[in-house]
C-alpha cells in the first residue's frame, strides 16, 4: 500500500508514500483509482487533499523503470488504463480536488496536479514538465491542462524548455492557487481550504462541475451548463431553507455574506 487517507473534518488527504523518490508507478496508480473511487462516494467528505509522504517530494515523476519496459514491450504490474483513469476521477469525481505540492512535482507529477481543481504549493515546492529532456513530450495531459491552465505561450515554453518552476513563479503564472509554509504544510493546506470546504455540499460540487465541464464547451454551453445547474439547486430544498435563514439575517442586522 503507498496511499494512505486521513479526515479532518470534511477534507480527506490522500498521502502517496514510496521511498526513496516517490516514482508514481502504475502499480501505484492503479490504488489511487480505488482510492478516489471509494472517496468520491463518502458522503462525509466535501473536498480530496492528494500530497507527498516522503520528504521534499509530492510526486517525483512517473516511474522511469515502467516507462523503461513499456518501451519495450515488457508487462508492468497494475492497469495500464489506471493513468487516465485517476486523473479523469480528479476532474470529474464530485468533490473539488486539491495537489498539495510539498515538493518535487516533475512530468507524470506535474500531470497528477494539473488534473486537480487548485493547486497549493509548498515554499520549497516546485514543479516542471521536463519530458522534453529524455526524449519524449508528457503522455498524461502535460501538452494540453497546462496550456489551458496558464495560457498557450507559458505553457508551450514550459513544455518546450523542460525547466524547473519554483513556487514564487507557480503563483505568479497562475499554476499554484498560494504559496504556503514548509513547517506544518498539510495544516496550512486544511487551514486554506476551510472556506471551501464548509460550504454546502450540493452547491460545492455544481460549481464545481460547471467550471470544470464547461471550460470544454463554448461560451452558449457554457451557460446553459450553468443554467441548469443553478436551476437544480434553486428549487432544491437546501438551498430555498439556506436563503431563508440569510433573509433573517439581514432582517436582524446579523448578516455577514449574502
Amino acid at each position: 500500500m503507498w496511499w494512505s487517507l486521513e479526515r479532518h473534518d470534511r477534507i480527506a488527504i490522500a498521502t502517496f508514500t514510496r521511498p526513496p523518490r516517490n516514482f508514481m508507478s502504475v502499480a501505484a496508480m492503479t490504488e489511487l483509482v480505488a482510492l478516489l473511487e471509494s472517496v468520491a462516494e463518502d458522503e462525509a467528505v466535501s473536498v480530496v487533499v492528494l500530497t507527498g509522504g516522503v520528504d521534499g517530494y509530492f510526486v517525483a515523476h512517473a516511474d522511469l523503470d515502467d516507462l523503461t519496459k513499456l518501451g519495450r514491450g515488457e508487462d508492468v504490474d497494475g492497469d495500464l488504463r489506471s493513468w487516465g483513469r485517476a486523473l479523469t476521477l480528479l476532474e470529474s469525481m464530485p468533490q473539488p480536488t486539491v495537489a498539495a505540492i510539498n515538493g518535487q512535482a516533475h512530468g507524470g507529477g506535474c500531470e497528477i496536479s494539473l488534473a486537480c481543481t487548485l493547486r497549493l504549493i509548498a515554499e520549497s515546492g516546485h514543479m516542471g514538465q521536463p519530458e522534453v529532456v529524455v526524449g519524449i513530450i508528457p503522455g498524461a495531459g502535460g501538452t494540453q491542462r497546462l496550456p489551458r491552465l496558464i495560457g498557450p505561450a507559458k505553457g508551450a515554453e514550459l513544455v518546450l524548455s523542460g525547466r524547473r518552476v519554483d513556487a514564487d513563479e507557480c503563483v505568479a503564472i497562475g499554476l499554484a492557487n498560494a504559496k504556503l509554509p514548509d513547517e506544518g504544510f498539510v495544516r496550512h493546506v486544511t487551514e486554506w481550504l476551510q472556506p471551501i470546504a464548509r460550504q454546502p455540499r450540493s452547491a460545492l460540487f455544481a460549481a464545481k462541475k460547471a467550471i470544470v465541464e464547461g471550460l470544454r464547451l463554448d461560451f452558449a454551453d457554457g451557460m446553459r451548463l450553468e443554467g441548469r445547474l443553478f436551476v437544480e439547486l434553486q428549487t432544491g430544498k437546501e438551498a430555498l431553507e439556506l436563503q431563508s435563514k440569510a433573509i433573517d439575517a439581514y432582517a436582524s442586522g446579523s448578516s455577514s455574506g449574502l
